[in-house]
């Protein structure tokens, strides 16, 4: 097969998707999207606002972007009239996306403060060494059983975990609301950070909770970079 500045290309397949990727993102307005995507899941109509651009604009940007596996758009679990859009991290793998300044504290919301927050406080401070907290608007009485165990799995000890209200939230403090339900209910302003991850406690079973730490672990090394982790933290 014919090869290419000393690269035989083994899987064309591969190449061409990674050049759609590339050609995706050599838009202006796109690769903004992905930016604020990278630590935020967005409604399109947030996404309009922060870019000033029409729906009509935005659509055709997310579906190129939808088109090489880059962005996904879901229901929210709350109210179901809305959508929320993600990015899809997987296919940056090779395209090596720089992090993100990391804020010295971080409080992660959710509806009971059960499982999904939990599990992303112990594993935003094992991941970066930075002070982190969580806490629920509907706080359940103890931590799922699930999240627990999954956080075993994953290195992480949630056994002396309990879940806690929504109190004063102090200044400078990161907020990522980790359930579309808390995002919903609240009134975040444009500083906070909402990640769309479905509820692992409505199916119960082990493969949702350890969706919830591959999804969480995934989106806390996208922020990361050389210089935001510190010698010693434990890396992905």
């Amino acid at each position: 097969m014919e090869s290419y500045l000393g690269l035989v290309p083994d899987r064309p397949d591969d190449l061409r998707q990674r050049a759609g990727i590339h050609a995706a993102l050599g838009e202006s307005a796109r690769l903004a999207i992905v930016d604020l995507l990278a630590v935020s899941d967005r409604s399109p109509t947030e996404l309009c606002e922060h870019l000033q651009i029409t729906t009509n604009l935005l659509t055709h940007h997310l579906d190129v972007l939808a088109a090489v596996g880059l962005v996904s758009r879901t229901t929210s679990a709350g109210d179901k009239r809305r959508k929320y859009v993600r990015l899809e991290r997987a296919p940056l793998a090779s395209l090596a996306i720089g992090g993100t300044p990391l804020p010295g504290r971080t409080l992660f919301l959710c509806t009971h403060n059960s499982a999904r927050s939990q599990l992303a406080a112990a594993l935003w401070t094992a991941r970066t060494g930075r002070p982190s907290d969580s806490a629920g608007t509907h706080p359940a009485d103890r931590v799922h059983r699930g999240a627990i165990a999954a956080g075993r799995r994953a290195g992480l000890d949630l056994s002396a975990a309990t879940p806690k209200t929504v109190d004063v939230i102090e200044a400078g403090t990161q907020v990522v609301t980790v359930c579309d339900r808390a995002h919903e209910e609240l009134t975040p302003d444009d500083t906070w950070w909402h990640w769309s991850i479905p509820d692992p406690v409505e199916t119960g079973d082990a493969d949702a909770f350890d969706a919830v730490v591959a999804d969480l672990d995934a989106r806390i090394t996208t922020l990361l970079s050389p210089t935001n982790c510190p010698t010693g933290v434990p890396q992905p």
